[in-house]
């Protein structure tokens, strides 16, 4: 039988939600063993003084498989 865990993570990216979920997943593996999903939960965007989408940032729920 496996059990799972889930941590919440944030990561953001200049470029776009894609990227900062791929930033995200590929961070939480560096230090998260069998990581198995990734949920996202939340988006959200951060705006300049020109009104410009400075930052994307995306919340997530990392699922992964505890060892035996």
């Amino acid at each position: 039988m496996s059990v799972a865990k889930i941590s919440e993570i944030k990561a953001s990216s200049p470029k776009s939600f894609d990227e900062a979920i791929k930033e995200g997943v590929a961070r939480a593996n560096k230090t998260i063993e069998n990581v198995r999903s990734a949920w996202v939960q939340d988006m959200e965007v951060l705006v300049d003084e020109q009104c410009n989408i400075a930052e994307y940032r995306v919340t997530m729920k990392i699922t992964f498989v505890l060892k035996d």
